[in-house]
């Protein structure tokens, strides 16, 4: 081995016939490491997009949700919320949720259809509940809460009054009528999930369930857990717990559509970009062919000297290598970099007023590093097997017939 890398370093680094060869060699490297940059930049603005979305998702929903498949109402929700307290230290918290479908319309002839969520207020509360933008947690049960994005589309602020209407029918002197309720404004929170601003109200327990007509019961157990990645471990040691009559769903499936997308997203990338590094590997193979015919004769003097057709595959198998692992290593200084400076400087701004965050924000998984590297060096080795071979397989009487 030390004599194939002997040879190999030589051909790299010495002489002055093959400085073209040098070029195809140098552009090599050069492709390799934008396309392992290009990968590690792209897979880490995906989990940083990713982990971003998932946050203010779960921020503002449950980990576990945990409904009765009656349909009817979750009338002993108490004691199966001090069940799961404590049969599963994973639980970190639970909340018992109101949840209905509503119309809001505000003191103008503005109508928005929203969620209504009753929450148990006097519980520990969400990070974007305990701190709103305006006014205060509701205080009785005539008062509730809107989303920012709501508040403005509607034009309502603190101490402003709103109509409430449920598509639950109530019998009246004038027949069936929808139920619907006045109630006060007492402040405006912010999740920085769109969406969720945009259509959701909360209220206290109470408030929620007069207007639903869901006396003493909820709609399901929202579960949060120390560590969110085991939701799936802990929801299947609930089913076993719980039996057939409760239906237990994680986060993952209450958004599965959009994590499917975005693992298709990811994955199509890295198939995409891979592509960039197949091609520089190509450079790997025309520049050692181009080699090994410029050297012919040198081949067949080794020959002739007793070198075995093994060590003359190593000797080009080790420059092949030599320019994957260079280029390899290039580019994930320069990807590791770019993601680095991304962060510290927040290089790339976006509306924050859209997004709730200021800047895109690059997460660097190990595993996909891993990933990364590794293709780049199977495809690099691979690229310089046919060279390799090519001079393995050259006869001393062939190399020297025409010298």
């Amino acid at each position: 081995m030390r004599f194939a890398w002997f040879i190999a370093r030589r051909y790299l680094t010495k002489g002055r016939k093959n400085s073209f060869i040098s070029i195809i060699s140098l552009v090599s490297i050069l492709g390799i490491a934008i396309g392992v940059a290009a990968l590690i930049i792209a897979l880490a603005l995906i989990n940083g997009f990713q982990n971003d979305i998932r946050d203010r998702i779960l921020s503002s929903s449950a980990h576990i949700m945990v409904t009765d498949r009656l349909g009817e109402g979750f009338a002993d929700f108490r004691s199966v919320n001090q069940e799961l307290e404590r049969e599963f230290p994973e639980v970190k918290s639970i909340m018992p949720v109101v949840y209905g479908t509503v119309l809001v319309k505000g003191e103008g002839r503005e109508v928005s259809g929203a969620v209504f969520r009753g929450l148990d207020l006097g519980r520990k509360k969400e990070p974007w509940l305990a701190k709103l933008d305006f006014g205060s947690l509701p205080a009785s049960d005539r008062e509730l809460l809107l989303g920012r994005e709501m508040a403005l589309k509607l034009n309502l602020f603190p101490g402003d009054s709103c109509l409430v209407i449920t598509p639950q029918a109530a019998l009246s002197p004038l027949g069936i009528m929808p139920r619907f309720k006045k109630f006060r404004v007492s402040g405006i929170f912010r999740s920085g999930l769109y969406e969720f601003d945009n259509g959701t109200v909360i209220s206290g327990l109470g408030a929620a369930q007069q207007l639903f007509s869901l006396k003493g019961r909820v709609s399901y157990l929202q579960v949060n857990l120390i560590d969110i990645f085991s939701a799936e471990r802990v929801a299947d040691d609930m089913r076993r717990h719980l039996g057939a009559r409760y239906s237990v769903i994680t986060w993952r499936e209450l958004n599965q559509s959009l994590y499917s997308a975005l693992h298709l997203e990811k994955t199509v990338l890295f198939f995409t970009l891979t592509l960039i590094i197949v091609v520089a590997s190509l450079n790997i193979v025309a520049g050692l062919i181009l080699l090994v015919i410029q050297k012919m004769k040198d081949i067949g003097i080794l020959l002739s000297y007793g070198t075995s057709p093994g060590q003359v595959r190593r000797i080009f198998f080790l420059q092949g290598a030599v320019i994957g692992i260079l280029g390899t290593a290039l580019g994930a200084i320069l990807g590791l970099g770019f993601c680095w400076l991304a962060n510290r400087y927040e290089l790339i701004k976006v509306p924050a007023e859209i997004y709730q965050v200021s800047f895109v924000p690059f997460r660097i998984g190990f595993f996909d590093l891993a990933a990364v590297i590794g293709v780049s060096l199977l495809i690099s080795f691979c690229a310089t097997l046919i060279p390799s071979r090519k001079a393995a397989s050259i006869s001393v009487v062939d190399a020297v017939k025409f010298e």
